[in-house]
């Protein structure tokens, strides 16, 4: 069973989904037959590239409302991450435009595969949302990522380069084709989906309707319709 998840690195409600989707997914029986792949997604291409801002001072003047208005509104994100066991600071958050660290999670699964990947992703949501690493740095992005498992020369030599960048914009397409507008985005198999960051339980019901999709129950035509058995509450002998 394959389920791919959009998502953005600069989205709070992403981080909060991937640990909600973990905790289902930790406990869903068959865990082991169930490859997740994490798909690109940019809520604000056109942030400048290069370094951050604070993330408060973005959002007041993107929506503009005022200062204290936003720290409100952060307060209560923050509030529910720490219920995930998360540490959000957005006093220290910068917003950055993070097309740069998404080709750097595609480099991780192509290098080490899918668990190198969400290890990486998993480094790059902790270093912007609970530590203020500015991620629009290069040379913040290798270390994060180094200490993550991807080699520092590869690393540098990708982000030197355009390694990763048709993946992304190909991870943009497939979720515009899907009518995607919000993250994080959760797809099993092309067939079942559900956006937001989700209860626990309510991934549980994803992956249990994506496992009977994928493997509907079967009944032997050559059986017996009229062999005795019991229906609902009674059995009559």
């Amino acid at each position: 069973m394959h389920v791919e998840v959009w998502s953005d690195i600069a989205c709070p409600w992403c981080y909060i989904g991937k640990r909600r989707f973990a905790t289902a997914l930790s406990d869903f029986p068959h865990r082991d037959h169930v490859e997740v792949t994490w798909r690109s997604y940019e809520l604000s291409p056109r942030t400048p590239v290069g370094p951050g801002r604070p993330e408060i001072d973005m959002l007041a003047t993107l929506k503009g409302i005022p200062h204290d208005q936003v720290k409100r509104m952060f307060a209560q994100v923050t509030a529910v991450a720490a219920g995930e066991g998360l540490a959000y600071d957005f006093d220290r958050s910068l917003a950055v435009n993070t097309f740069a660290a998404h080709r750097l999670v595609h480099l991780a699964r192509t290098t080490g595969g899918a668990e190198l990947a969400e290890r990486t992703l998993e480094a790059l949501f902790s270093a912007h949302f609970e530590h203020g690493a500015d991620l629009g740095d290069d040379d913040t992005l290798v270390r994060i990522v180094s200490d993550a498992g991807l080699d520092e020369v590869v690393v540098r030599a990708a982000l030197d380069g355009d390694d990763g960048a048709d993946a992304v914009r190909a991870d943009e397409d497939e979720a515009r084709a899907l009518g995607v507008t919000g993250v994080p985005f959760f797809v099993v198999d092309r067939r079942v989906a559900v956006s937001g960051a989700q209860p626990a339980d309510v991934f549980t019901q994803l992956l249990e309707a994506g496992w009977r999709e994928a493997n509907p129950l079967q009944t032997l035509a050559a059986a017996d319709p009229d062999a005795a058995a019991c229906v609902d509450d009674s059995c009559a002998i």
